[in-house]
């Protein structure tokens, strides 16, 4: 009879083994789930460790998400990395006016205000005179469309 229940166990938990998902089907699941050729994971063991370039932190949690929501995995690995954006790229993309091209386009935007006058020093546009105030906010809008370092606002408001 104790051999009997040694066996009985034993074929349970060989039947338990073989039902389990193969570690290659389940890689394969989640590679077809995610679809993503800038991020690949490999499963040993139920273990699901994922390599690659992840755009954002909340890109990186939403694929461990996927992944552990796939049957079969036990455990996660999440090696993917979020590239550090180029500050030298960033910085280049930003285009500062020369004074000459911001004090004409500030000109243009001034003349439709009466009472209102600019200047451009170092990309910074000084606004002076007097001005109403349901004019005001339209105004600043205008200018800082323009684009300069900074919009200094000295004007009188009747």
């Amino acid at each position: 009879m104790k051999i009997r229940s040694i066996l009985l166990g034993m074929s349970l938990a060989f039947s338990l083994v073989a039902c389990a998902p193969k570690d290659a089907d389940i890689q394969k699941e989640i590679n077809e789930k995610l679809n993503t050729p800038s991020v690949q994971v490999t499963v040993h063991e139920g273990v699901a460790t994922i390599v690659g370039t992840c755009d954002d932190d909340a890109f990186k949690k939403n694929i461990e998400s996927s992944v552990k929501a796939v049957k079969g995995v036990k455990t996660v690995i999440n090696n993917c990395q979020i590239p550090v954006p180029n500050v030298e790229s960033a910085a280049a993309a930003v285009i500062i006016n020369s004074d000459a091209d911001l004090d004409k386009s500030v000109s243009d935007v001034v003349k439709a205000y009466d009472g209102v006058s600019a200047t451009v020093v170092g990309g910074v546009v000084t606004l002076s005179g007097e001005i109403k105030r349901s004019q005001l906010a339209p105004l600043i809008q205008s200018v800082q469309e323009l684009k300069p370092k900074k919009v200094e606002n000295k004007l009188t408001i009747k």
